[in-house]
């Protein structure tokens, strides 16, 4: 829906397209100043993309091949305390 707002905004206005869909424009501000500033991001996806990279790296090291339990293996054995349904996610 935040994709079909950005892409109608400059024509309808954001508030005429929030009337129709069920979205309130508070919401679509909020999600639009957190794409602008990431400091604005959630700490749980700040936290995410820290770990994404993390997760990417372990993975490529093994060539690709190893699976969401090695890799939380791997990252529980440098010390990086992670879910394992976070790794699969």
């Amino acid at each position: 829906m935040i994709r079909f707002i950005d892409d109608h905004r400059e024509v309808y206005g954001v508030e005429p397209i929030c009337r129709v869909l069920p979205i309130a424009p508070s919401t679509y501000y909020v999600h639009a100043a957190r794409r602008a500033d990431p400091d604005k991001q959630p700490v749980r996806a700040r936290s995410d993309a820290v770990l994404m990279i993390e997760i990417k790296r372990v993975f490529e090291a093994s060539f690709c091949v190893h699976g969401v339990r090695k890799i939380w293996r791997q990252l529980a054995r440098e010390g990086i305390v992670v879910a394992r349904c976070t790794v699969r996610g």
